[in-house]
């Protein structure tokens, strides 16, 4: 089963940090892959969320990834689950305070059951897209930390 994980600090408070990263709509501004994205129906952020999102796929044509949020925990953790596709993982963001709170280590996970020849034809395929993807977090740091202005 192809999984990922990675964990950066972000020189931000938790609460800081959790907002802008469960607003999904934040999501093109730090992960490159993704073309378009839509809250499509609930209300985001928030448990039960559906954004509908597209995704560069092979030769840079749109793939279909939208997800739906099953677990959203305020400034703690929330988690997803991909609804369309043809491949679905899980994922989960948590957060944690550091540096006496006036930072925030995040952990993106991200996992993808595949069976048969799906696992065969699409698996080393499957775990760079995901080792990317959780790689952005430094994206996400960089875009966060960045001064405003």
């Amino acid at each position: 089963m192809p999984q990922a994980s990675n964990t950066v600090t972000i020189a931000k408070p938790v609460h800081d940090v959790f907002a802008y990263a469960a607003d999904a709509t934040n999501d093109p501004k730090w992960r490159s892959g993704v073309l378009d994205l839509t809250l499509a129906s609930g209300d985001g952020p928030g448990l039960g969320a559906v954004y509908k999102q597209g995704v560069k796929g092979p030769g840079g044509r749109r793939i279909a990834a939208d997800f739906r949020i099953t677990a959203f925990d305020p400034e703690h953790a929330f988690a997803f689950e991909t609804i369309a596709g043809p491949v679905r993982p899980t994922g989960r963001f948590g957060f944690e305070p550091a540096d006496g709170g006036s930072a925030t280590a995040v952990t993106f996970s991200l996992e993808a059951e595949l069976g048969g020849l799906k696992r065969l034809f699409m698996g080393k395929m499957v775990q760079r897209t995901m080792d990317a993807e959780v790689g952005a977090l430094s994206e996400l740091k960089r875009v966060l930390e960045q001064p405003s202005g």
